[in-house]
């Protein structure tokens, strides 16, 4: 069954395209849900006119997401992390640590930007993929420290709970009675 695609599809299609799927999938998916409609002049039109809408957002978009290249271009950032004598770190450092070091930097993008092949777990300079888009990425450098003596102490005293320590409150004596005859 042929389909004309209002939206774009991964791996079907882009909108504005006529494409060929089975009729299950047009008839229970693509067609309840907006995505698609049957390919007749009149829908030819009315998708062409969103498409151009499309584009043009498409074309704003991509201006902010250079601009936000611009500014992440090359930047360099560093995190502490716990490690052995080996460098080893005794967890990982994946997207969310990286973008939490970039935050710490007036620099804010979302996890799903960051590309790791795996997660990080040693010691060491790593340069980071950042996809804006398909073909708009740029990288980063991360510098994965041990924790300093001073940084563990502080994130010990940090971690406990202020509200759960408990004060101990001065004694307060009774009034001695004086022994009564």
């Amino acid at each position: 069954m042929k389909v004309l695609l209002q939206k774009n599809v991964s791996k079907l299609g882009k909108i504005g395209e006529i494409v060929e799927v089975k009729p299950g999938y047009a008839r229970n998916y693509l067609i309840p849900y907006g995505i698609a409609m049957e390919p007749t002049r009149e829908n030819l039109r009315a998708v062409e006119i969103d498409k151009q809408r499309y584009l043009e957002e498409l074309a704003k978009q991509r201006k902010s997401l250079e601009a936000q290249i611009a500014v992440v271009a090359g930047k360099e950032v560093t995190i502490p992390a716990r490690a052995n004598e080996e460098g080893h770190l005794y967890g990982s450092v994946g997207p969310a640590q990286i973008v939490a070091a970039l935050a710490a930097e007036n620099i804010f993008i979302d996890p799903e930007n960051i590309v790791l092949d795996e997660q990080i777990r040693r010691l060491d300079r790593y340069e980071i993929t950042i996809r804006f888009a398909e073909d708009i990425t740029t990288t980063i450098h991360v510098w994965i420290v041990p924790i300093s003596e001073q940084d563990a102490d502080l994130d010990d005293s940090s971690s406990q709970n202020p509200e759960a320590v408990v004060t101990e409150e001065p004694e307060v004596s009774e009034p001695q009675r004086e022994p009564s005859d």
